[in-house]
């Protein structure tokens, strides 16, 4: 099954992608695209939970600004932190 034939994913597609900063739509809607494939149901709930932070928060997370609470802290955040999936175009 396509994120298209997914309501729920496409959803989450849509919010990750339509945050309101343009860093964060890169940042929450490019880790979306780079792993929503593999993500089991327990995954899928810890990004959707995630999308309600802050955007100030997730970038300072990001970028190191501002330490992770511990209730993130664990393998998906460990992803999101390499931030190896964010295109740099000149």
């Amino acid at each position: 099954m396509t994120t298209n034939d997914n309501p729920q994913m496409r959803r989450i597609k849509f919010r990750a992608w339509h945050r309101g900063t343009r860093e964060a739509d890169y940042t929450v809607g490019g880790f979306f695209e780079r792993y929503h494939a593999q993500w089991n149901d327990e995954e899928i709930a810890w990004f959707e939970k995630f999308m309600d932070e802050q955007d100030a928060d997730i970038i300072g997370w990001a970028v190191g600004t501002i330490p992770v609470p511990e209730e993130w802290k664990g393998p998906m955040m460990d992803k999101f932190l390499k931030l190896d999936f964010v295109k740099i175009e000149n």
